[in-house]
């Protein structure tokens, strides 16, 4: 099996909680030193911070900040949360 996923491929994949409901759109994905994906940031927020370093944009829905181990990736297409939204942390 293929443990490498292609960023390309995921930026703006629809994440789901364990019971189905939308979280958010992956929008940047942030690396440790040793270049290993340690988070991603998903929803409205992340998506302004990626395009604007500024911050000019106002934003009004909210966004987490998800650890590689807080998803589930046996479908790389449909990541899906391994805890509860309540446990992520907001951005």
């Amino acid at each position: 099996m293929n443990r490498y996923l292609r960023l390309e491929l995921i930026l703006g994949t629809r994440v789901v909680s364990a019971e189905g409901r939308r979280v958010g759109r992956i929008e940047e994905v942030r690396a440790g030193k040793h270049q290993e994906i340690v988070e991603f940031l998903v929803g409205e927020p992340a998506l302004l911070s990626r395009l604007s370093a500024l911050g000019l944009f106002p934003h009004k829905k909210t966004g987490y900040r998800i650890r590689w181990d807080q998803l589930d990736w046996s479908d790389w297409k449909r990541p899906k949360l391994t805890c509860p939204v309540s446990e992520l942390e907001r951005l």
